[in-house]
């Protein structure tokens, strides 16, 4: 039931009789100091589970045989001990101790060994190595395909797991054919609000998610969180994640003030669920800090990721990977401020820890590339962008599938920086690479098709080749139209960049009607303050001003000024660039 201080309560009124009645070496203390440890685990708090996940180790190797199967089974904890502080050598270490031992002790095809052979695939799939992950988790499925009956919800496991690698892996095909064949054995073998069955439809909710069909996503999360109110009681950790997979939905589908509801749902959970410093409570917040940031209220969103930060700074050793992922958090905020030297600083902060504490092609150190070549690029120090992005990509071409989604990320950021550099035939050419990667690995309405679009569209602007950037961004349009809800603020993206074609075109009339359409969808879907809603405001009055509309101008420049400085830094580019472009129409 998650209810971790009432079983710590229970476990160590067992142990204070163990203690009385037993001698100090006797087998069931070493299974009380075991069922502790695991509470300890549960709740965050490793440094304690470790203590007593090898008081019962200490006892185990002095009253059993070395090749005991609980000997294993102490080893085992106290890898997952490590594994959840980030240590993945030290958890390696533990886990293959265990898996030695069962395999001297037991048949091939004992469940334990599928455990030990699980365990062990874990902190490869963690490690990000996930074709090492595949092999052991291949020999679980051999095992427990000979062990047990076609309906065992074990073999379901199995099925879960592996679709989560391929999951992982960026091969959604693969991953939802053995998600469906994990929910058929659930469905023929559990009861109907089982939790398990939540699980089986939360999986496939994100495989939809990240094919960008949020609405199978919605329906498949939806059944999940049913089954969970159903099921569990209201304080489960379970229901919160459910609501924050539900935020999620939303937040992808632009309607953030819908996903910060579901957030808030999940963080007043955990904070009566968990003690006050459990890395899930830090989950949260940052969750809550993304739905603020992308409502461009930057100073919230800062607050709780720091929020989030100094829970793991207390719960967490210094190199854990999570650390990172908070400074990369707040490093991204002070981007958006346009602050890039602190934005410079949190992400460096970051890849230290990445490099300390994972393999050289794990993708979250690509991850922390393609953040400070972000910034770079930002800054106008373009060499110094590419240096990282190309860091990014080479490390993903080594680690990942080439048909990866995450190196077509990349591989747009590249492009982006040669645009920027108007080297247009070198931007072109890394954006067709990302655009063939989609084109095999994604649904052909998935709106990952309208931002490659939307890139090779500004290639042929800036080229001043009209028909063509027009000829992309419609593209683009179109599949955002399909894709996403009618407010999405995605749409205003290609609404903007039609508008700034016709307005380069000298077409006024169209190029208001498509700007007119990017204010009416930011009205909408965002808060007045929103930076976006100053840019918008800021090419209408570029749009007057070319028609020598100077007063019109003026009015909506002065618009856009003055929410760039209720929402941004007074140092922020944006605010100079507005005010020069008022001072420019006052002259004329």
């Amino acid at each position: 039931m998650s209810n971790y201080s009432k079983a710590l309560e229970f476990y160590e009124k067992a142990l204070k009789i163990f203690e009385k009645a037993l001698p100090p070496n006797y087998p069931n203390l070493a299974t009380s100091y075991s069922s502790i440890g695991t509470a300890y685990n549960n709740v965050g708090n490793y440094s304690t589970a470790l203590e007593f996940y090898e008081k019962a180790i200490k006892i185990r190797e002095k009253a059993l045989p070395p090749n005991h199967p609980n000997l294993a089974t102490s080893y085992n904890n106290i890898g997952s001990v490590y594994k959840n502080m980030g240590n993945y050598s030290k958890t390696l270490e533990f886990y293959e101790k265990a898996l030695k031992i069962f395999e001297k002790a037991l048949p091939p095809n004992h469940p334990n060994l599928a455990t030990s052979y699980g365990n062990t695939g874990s902190v490869y799939y963690n490690m990000g190595n996930y074709s090492k992950a595949l092999e052991f988790y291949e020999k679980v499925l051999k095992i427990f395909e000979k062990a047990l009956p076609p309906n065992h919800p074990s073999l379901a496991t199995s099925y879960t797991i592996i679709g989560s690698v391929y999951y992982n892996m960026g091969n959604y095909s693969k991953a939802l054919e053995f998600y469906e064949k994990a929910l058929k054995i659930f469905e023929k073998a559990l009861p109907p609000n089982h939790p398990s069955l939540a699980t089986s439809y939360t999986n496939i909710g994100s495989v939809y998610y990240n094919m960008g069909n949020y609405s199978k996503a919605l329906e498949f999360y939806e059944k999940a969180l049913k089954i969970f109110e159903k099921a569990l009681p209201p304080n489960h950790p379970s229901l919160a994640t459910s609501y924050t997979n539900i935020g999620q939905v939303y937040n992808n589908m632009g309607d953030h003030s819908k996903a910060l509801e579901f957030y808030e749902k999940a963080l007043k959970i955990f904070e009566k669920a968990l003690p006050p410093n459990h890395p899930n409570l830090a989950t949260s917040y940052n969750n809550i800090g993304m739905a603020y940031g992308n409502m461009g209220n930057y100073s919230k969103a800062l607050e709780f990721y720091e929020k989030a930060l100094k829970i793991r700074e207390k719960a967490l050793p210094p190199n854990h990977p999570d650390l990172a992922t908070s400074y990369n958090n707040i490093g991204l905020v002070y981007c958006n401020m346009g602050n890039y030297s602190k934005a410079l600083e949190f992400h460096e902060k970051a890849l230290k820890i990445f490099e300390k504490a994972l393999p050289p092609n794990h993708p979250h150190l690509t991850t922390s590339y393609n953040n400070i070549g972000g910034v770079y690029n930002s800054m106008g120090n373009y060499s110094k962008a590419l240096e990282f992005y190309e860091k990014a990509f080479k490390r993903e071409e080594e680690a990942l599938p080439p048909n990866h989604p995450d190196l077509a990320t990349s591989y747009n950021n590249t492009g982006a920086v040669y645009n920027n550099m108007g080297n247009y035939s070198k931007a072109l050419e890394f954006y067709e690479k990302a655009l063939k990667i989609r084109e095999k690995a994604l649904p052909p309405n998935h709106p990952d098709f309208a931002t490659s679009y939307g890139s090779i569209g500004g290639v042929y602007n800036s080229m001043g080749n009209y028909s063509k950037a027009l000829e992309f961004y419609e593209k683009a349009l179109k599949i955002f139209e399909k894709a996403l809800p009618p407010d999405h603020p995605h749409l205003t993206i290609s609404c903007n960049n039609i508008g700034g074609v016709y307005n380069n075109m000298g077409d006024y009339s169209k190029a208001l009607e498509f700007y007119e359409k990017a204010i009416k969808i930011f009205e909408k879907a965002l808060p007045l303050n929103h930076p976006n809603l100053a840019i918008s405001y800021n090419n209408i009055g570029s749009v007057y001003k070319n028609m020598g509309n100077y007063s019109k101008a003026l009015s909506f420049l002065e618009k856009a000024l003055a929410i760039a400085q209720k929402s941004l830094p007074p140092t922020h580019p944006q605010i100079k660039m507005m005010t020069d472009n008022i001072n420019h129409v006052r002259k004329m």
